[in-house]
This record gives C-alpha cells, structure tokens and sequence, in this order.
C-alpha cells in the first residue's frame, strides 16, 4: 500500500522522465545582444555540448538516434486511462490554492529534459545547444528556432525568461526562497539565446541543470488569459509539449490528446515517445470504487498501490478471460521515502525520546504478513534502495565531515560511534512487549508519567495526545492497530479522519494544523538545491515539502557540504552523512516500499521488452495496439 502525495497526484505518472521537479525562480536583467557573449568566450574555457551531466560523461552522444529503452518505430493512436483519488478544482498546480488536476503540466516542457536510463543528467529539449564554463558559473542555452507552444506561436527567448520570473514572483515560497540565493539574473541576448548567471560564492555544480529545468510558458497565453501562477483556474496553460488540454468534467475526468502538429515530434530525445492519441484520467473517492471501476473497464491501466488488492482482488471475470494482464515489472528506484511524519512545530514532539518511543509502537513486520500479505521491505534510510543509504557506523570519510559539526555541539558524539538509526524490529503480535517496554522507559525518562487512567501525562498534568491526520480510508487498517499499540503505551492517540480538502488545508503552509501524517521524506540520486527546500531551516515554515518543520544546524551545514561536492565519490560520502543525520532526527516513522511495478491493464498495450530503471513510463513509451484493441471490444471487454 503506497501513498499518493498531493504533488504525485498532480503529476500522476509523467509522459516524460522531466528535469523539472524543482520549480524555481529568480531575478532578471534583460539586456540586448552585444559583445558580452563574446568576451566571456575569450576569456573562459567555453563547453559547448549537446546536454550536460552533473558528474562524468553523458550516456547518449550528440548524434544518438534515439533512446536506447524506446521503439522508434512505436505506433501512435489509441487511449490510455487510469485513475485518481479524491477531485480537483483547478489546472494550476504552481498554487497552493486548490487542488491541480492530473497531469495538468503535461502541456509544458523544459530546455533539458531528463531520460529514464540516467541519473544526474540533462539534454536538449527546447535549445539546441547549451554553454556554460568550466566553473559553471553562468550558462547560455541556444533554443531550437522552430519550437513552438501548441497554438502555432513561435517559443522565443522572451517566454522563457517571462516563465523564469514569474517563478521568482509568485512560484511556491520556499522555491522562490532558496533560488533567488542561488541565481544572479537571465538575459536576453536575442530571439533564441538566454543566459543565466549564478551568484559568487555558492556551487554552481547543478544549477544549470537546474535552470535548464524550469517549465516554459507562453507568454501571450498567460496575459491574454488573464492567469495568476498563486491563484486557482481552471483555465489549462498552453505549452509547446507533444500533448494539449482536451476536456475535462470537473473533479471527475481530464483528458489530455495529442497535438499531431507537435513541433519536437522527429527529435531523437523525443522518437518512441508520447505514443497515446488521447491520456484520460478518472478520478474516484477511494480505491474501492476505483478497483471497481477498473474490473468493469472504466479505465484502462492500474498500478495497484494495495498489497492487500494485489494479492487477493485480482480474480475478477475479465483476467479470468485473459482480457486483463497483471505483471510485476521491474522498479529500480530508490524508495519514495513514505512515512509517519511528526510536526516538529508543535512542542510535544520536539524531544526526539518521544518521538523514538512513538515510532517503536508501530509494529512493521506484524503489518507486512497480516495486512500487505509480505510484499514489503522496510524503509530504513531517506536513501532507501540506492548505493546512498548509511550503513553501519561512519566511515573514515563521513567522519571527517561529520566531526567538526560534533566539535562545535551541533552533533552528539555518538553520531561518529554508533551505527546508522535503523527502524525498530517487532515481533510476530500486533504488540510487541519488549518494544512496549523500552519505549515506556523512554517517555518516564521525558517526564511522561502514567497516570490512575493509564494515560501518560507531564509536569503540568497535560495528556500526550497524537492526532494522526488520515484522508484515506484505505489506511484506517493500518493506522488504527498503530493507534491501539500507543494507547496501550499510556499515549492518547487517535486515528482522525478528514477528507482531501481539510487534508491540505491542514497541512499547507501556515497551518500546519497536525500532529502526524504519512507523507514523504524527499530524496534524489544527486541531491541539489531541493534539499533546503526538503529539510532546510530557511523554508520550514514555507515549505510545501518539508511537512514536518526541521531546523537543523547541523541538516543544514551538510546540505551545503553535499551541494559543494564536485565528484561522485564525494557526493556519495556527503549523502551518507546527510542520511546519517536525518535518520538521527528521529522526524518520521518510516513504513515500506517494494522494488517491482505492481501493474494490471486491459491487454491493448506493448512495452519495450527491457524497461529502463528508473521509469514505468507507461504513458510516455508504451504504446497501443490496434488488433488487440479490437479484439477486447469485440469479446465485449471493454465499454
């Protein structure tokens, strides 16, 4: 059983593996074209390349042909369907206010975009061309004079540094917050030349990458329209992506159809890709009745989030028939990081004893084999499933980063000595008697004393109440054996169930009205920027992301050692302090992940035989096949 965040809900499965999951901004100096460009060539060592690469070489030379995971010569037409939970109310997922739709930035693309078989690298989507230094203090992207948004109008250097400052303006605070200490300005240097600069002082490893990343508006569309990136429309952004808003029913259906005319389609990044006549999503109130909707060929594809689904719905008339296919495919991704997640904010759960005495009473394995039928592995590290994750004690390397923070107070001694926090192991009984125990040790030495009812207490005779905010009723089965586990703990804990639009309420910046929820700890293979937006002290009260309020000077120190790494390795050993630090604070309790895509869908689609790792891409580089497709509706299988 996975969890959709709000922003995956948006996002729902991309048909491109993009580069921008940061959306940043920052300032802007609009100059014309002059000698500027060309003084910076003679007096650096200007790269000239086709994409760039954070550490090393890129995979795919200037010439490639075509990605290596796709079929070149993949058909396009049909539909492709899944669904959603809960509703939206707006096609503007940059605010706050309102919940985005799926897919509702499909239309926009990037300058780089990012492949399913790399990590840590970017190539050329909307430029032809980047150049940047070998500091990378600045970077120049030379844009492809015949893109264009999906209306006909040319995308020229003007939309992209309209995009780059309405970002800076009025994107999401803590984005805006921590690029606008990173970037100088953008320039206009002609109809298809930008240039942004980086501000002294800061690494620059990834920003042009970064940079490279942002989505591209048009312009035109943003002004005629009348569109406010803070405020909720339901007016869909045009963009020059392969694919355009269709229709929509509001809060119940969106359909996105393919733009025939789309300028990119013969790109070698682009070929095999965006297969899809037509991507529909249907949104439904709980999984229920959106497992229902699928037996009865609603929709189309499911990737089942629910072991309990996987293991024994799956027996319905139409996979009987051979008309449903269900298949475990390979998921080489590092784990999402799902989590129980304190709101370190409010001062009950600022004492980490507690926090580690709260997180014993969930029993995982007892969870795994009565609930999700041993499908899962446990999260340990915000790293889980990567090379990334701390192990043991710290090596040689990692202490000599993490020592200094230890000399100056920031970390206890132990941090050097004593192996990475794993999560608690419980028995095979819903409760775990020794567990029960040290955690009962933990809360007396908090000052948590049991009182005649049983229910802990401090000084001050207030309850140790734990509100554990949950908008899925799905994962009442899950949470509640946890609420029983802490109530026998002396813990007034209740499981609190709200619906999609008091959950974001709830959990948006400033409120932050909660105690618990299951949400994310956040993570990429080569971590930049995105991590003070993540873990941060700077954005905790902002921060759409970092949910549970961490200020750490230490966190915070390690961010900035990890961003000035300039090597693999390096960036290997700084991650792994970071992890060892992070899984010190004690700021979640983590639940599971699985390494295989659970995925059922009506057998009218083909995939390439060798998916790459880091991507299903069920929407991007699968495609429709017609004779299977009409052999389902002529057996009557499908509506």
């Amino acid at each position: 059983m996975t969890r959709k965040t709000r922003a995956e809900a948006v996002a729902l499965t991309r048909p491109r593996e993009d580069g921008w999951a940061r959306w940043l901004g920052a300032g802007i100096v609009v100059l014309g074209l002059g000698l500027v460009a060309a003084q910076a060539r003679a007096q650096e060592n200007v790269i000239v390349a086709h994409g760039i690469s954070t550490f090393g070489d890129l995979k795919y030379p200037a010439d490639f042909p075509h990605l290596d995971y796709v079929n070149p010569d993949a058909p396009k037409g049909g539909e492709i369907s899944e669904w959603a939970p809960g509703g939206f109310d707006s096609m503007n997922p940059f605010s706050v206010k309102g919940r985005g739709g799926a897919l509702s930035t499909i239309m926009l693309e990037s300058l780089l975009t990012g492949t399913a078989d790399e990590i840590g690298s970017a190539y050329c989507l909307l430029c032809e061309t980047l150049e940047y230094p070998e500091d990378r203090s600045w970077v120049i992207f030379n844009l492809r004079p015949e893109a264009r948004f999906s209306d006909g109008t040319a995308l020229t250097a003007e939309d992209v540094v309209f995009s780059y400052q309405t970002l800076l303006e009025k994107g999401l605070t803590d984005f805006r917050t921590v690029f606008a200490q990173q970037v100088e300005g953008a320039e206009i240097l002609g109809p298809h030349k930008v240039k942004f600069t980086f501000k002294p002082g800061i690494p620059t490893r990834d920003l042009p990458a970064d940079v490279g990343g942002l989505p591209v508006f048009s312009k035109a569309q943003y002004e005629r329209d009348g569109l406010d990136l803070e405020e909720s429309t339901l007016k869909p952004y045009i963009g020059s992506g392969p694919y355009m808003f269709d229709r929509m029913e509001t809060g119940r259906t969106l359909v996105y159809r393919r733009n025939h005319d789309y300028w990119g389609r013969d790109l070698p990044i682009m070929k095999g890709t965006s297969n899809f006549d037509t991507i529909r999503i249907e949104y439904f109130a709980d999984g229920s009745a959106a497992f229902e909707a699928f037996k009865a060929g609603t929709y189309t594809f499911r990737n089942e989030n629910s072991a309990r689904q996987w293991a024994t719905g799956y027996d319905f008339p139409a996979l009987k028939a051979g008309h449903v296919v269900q298949a475990e495919l390979p998921n080489g991704n590092k784990a999402s990081g799902q989590a129980f997640l304190f709101n370190l904010r409010r001062p009950v759960w600022q004492d980490a004893r507690v926090r580690e005495a709260v997180g014993m009473m969930f029993n995982f394995e007892w969870s795994n084999q009565t609930l999700f039928y041993g499908q899962y592995a446990r999260i340990n590290s915000v790293w889980e499933n990567s090379w990334l994750a701390a192990e043991g004690v710290a090596s040689a390397e990692e202490q000599a980063i993490l020592k200094p923070l230890v000399d100056e107070g920031l970390l206890p001694e132990a941090i050097l000595t004593e192996p990475a926090v794993m999560a608690p192991t419980s028995g095979e009984r819903q409760l775990d008697r020794g567990n029960l125990r040290k955690a009962s040790a933990l809360l007396d030495q908090a000052g948590w004393a049991v009182g005649s009812d049983g229910m802990r207490r401090n000084a001050a005779g207030e309850v140790l109440r734990l509100q554990i905010l949950n908008d899925d009723p799905a994962f009442d089965r899950v949470i509640n054996p946890f609420v029983e586990n802490l109530r026998a703990l002396g813990v007034d804990a209740v499981n609190t169930k709200v619906d999609q639009a008091q959950m974001e309420s709830r959990t948006r910046p400033p409120s932050y009205d909660f105690d618990m929820i299951t949400g994310n700890a956040r993570s990429g293979y080569i971590s930049g920027a995105e991590l003070k937006q993540y873990y941060g002290a700077d954005t905790a009260d902002v921060s759409a992301f970092n949910l549970m309020g961490l200020k750490s000077p230490a966190v915070d120190r390690l961010i900035d050692v990890l961003l000035a790494t300039k090597t693999r390795d390096e960036m290997t050993i700084a991650t792994k302090a970071l992890d060892r630090v992070l899984r010190a604070e004690r700021f979640w309790v983590p639940q599971w992940f699985k390494n295989t895509h659970t995925v059922a869908y009506f057998d009218m689609f083909d995939h390439p035989e060798n998916l790459p790792p880091y991507a299903l891409g069920e929407m991007s580089f699968w495609w429709y096949n017609a004779e299977k497709a009409a052999a389902l509706k002529a057996a009557g299988a499908l509506k």
